[in-house]
């Protein structure tokens, strides 16, 4: 399958993945493949896991 369009998190990089669990597009740099997961859902699966992210702007 393939994943177009920018990651829904930095919006700036182009997606590569999908997160399972809640169906985010995001970038290499957004996604925690060792989790499987996306950055946001990484860091509510694991609360004492700092996001090393400063990019990140949401509104």
């Amino acid at each position: 399958m393939s994943i177009s369009g920018l990651c829904q998190i930095c919006e700036s990089r182009q997606a590569q993945e999908r997160c399972p669990n809640c169906g985010t597009l995001a970038c290499e740099v957004h996604y925690e493949s060792e989790l499987g997961l996306c950055a946001d859902c990484a860091t509510q699966a694991q609360p004492d896991r700092q996001s090393d992210d400063v990019d990140i702007h949401r509104f």
